[in-house]
């Protein structure tokens, strides 16, 4: 009963009491609507607008007459451009780094507006079920030397879903701008003049360093914040050696996990101090979150005892060292 109680004032407070007058607004344009428009895409695509949009703020402002000419525009636009209906959308949203309650307004509105969505192997269960329960769900995710589909693929299928005239959820995780190539993506639907929205996310970064109370800078340790990819070519990574051994800075490194012994070594053989703190963090901000800490001489051994696996994010500098005093998320160290 208690349980129940809490749920139903739960409910209560989040559906205003003016909910049931913006029901008997839209009601008297269903008829309306129906007549007039024949394409069922058209005809939902009115009903999200009006009750999703301004015209239902100003229902539950209690504007009504203002309301009413809205939506009267509204239904002249959507009749006049029927025929256009088919031109599609692309929304390009970072989901970020994998705590559901991340998500910003606006990718939880997309998210749920979608007729289908493409998804990488970042994206967790529990976000993909904030997708829209119709929406179709195309599986992209990449790992290391395998691919569900390559890249150019993911960026044609977009295009191509959109000029099906349909609404076409990116979902990314992290921040799609940030080692995520969100920017080659929209490339190819700017050229196709295909529409779409970016929504950008919490960078895996962000996240990982906040979950494992180690701030990214701190007057007293880090004035700079520096993202790197630690992805391989030809066995090793092609990083400016010089500028990471920088003082007074924390250098966040995305995909580095498999070149870990490589980048450690590197940065101690172009001068690094030995004893840099280091962080390595996976699954960050979820549950099963795992951080292992130490030194650029011992880390690598250490994260090998640990057994830790992908997605992980790698996290150099004296702010490291702040761990122990400000950790403040239960995942295991």
């Amino acid at each position: 009963p208690v349980l129940a109680r809490l749920l139903r004032s739960r409910i209560e407070t989040a559906i205003p009491a003016t909910y049931g007058r913006l029901a008997s607004f839209a009601a008297q344009f269903r008829s309306d609507l129906k007549a007039r428009v024949s394409n069922s895409r058209a005809r939902y695509r009115f009903w999200e607008s009006l009750i999703h949009g301004v015209i239902a703020e100003k229902i539950l402002a209690g504007k009504d007459s203002e309301a009413k000419q809205l939506a009267d525009e509204l239904m002249l636009e959507v009749s006049e451009s029927e025929g256009s209906i088919n031109q599609g959308e692309v929304y390009l949203v970072g989901a970020g780094p994998g705590d559901p309650d991340l998500l910003t307004f606006k990718a939880l509105r997309l998210m749920q507006q979608a007729d289908v969505v493409l998804y990488d192997r970042l994206i967790g269960d529990n976000i993909l079920a904030m997708v829209r329960h119709e929406a179709e769900r195309i599986y992209v995710g990449k790992m290391k030397n395998e691919h569900a589909m390559p890249q150019e693929e993911i960026s044609l299928l977009l295009v191509k879903l959109a000029k099906q005239g349909k609404r076409v959820l990116r979902l990314k995780g992290g921040d799609p701008f940030t080692f995520g190539r969100g920017g080659e993506e929209i490339q190819l639907l700017a050229q196709n003049q295909v529409n779409f929205q970016v929504v950008p996310g919490i960078t895996s970064a962000q996240g990982s360093s906040a979950y494992a109370g180690i701030p990214l800078t701190h007057r007293d340790h880090a004035q700079s914040c520096v993202f790197v990819t630690g992805h391989l070519k030809d066995g090793r990574p092609e990083l400016d050696w010089q500028r990471l051994i920088l003082p007074n800075q924390t250098i966040a490194i995305y995909m580095g996990l498999s070149g870990l012994s490589q980048i450690s070594l590197s940065m101690i053989e172009h001068g690094a101090d030995v004893d840099t703190p280091v962080a390595v963090i996976a699954n960050a901000t979820r549950p099963n979150q795992k951080l292992v800490t130490g030194t650029l001489s011992t880390i690598s051994t250490e994260v090998s005892k640990a057994g830790l696996k992908s997605p992980a994010m790698i996290i150099v500098g004296s702010v490291v060292s702040l761990h122990k005093e400000l950790a403040w998320f239960q995942g295991t160290s």
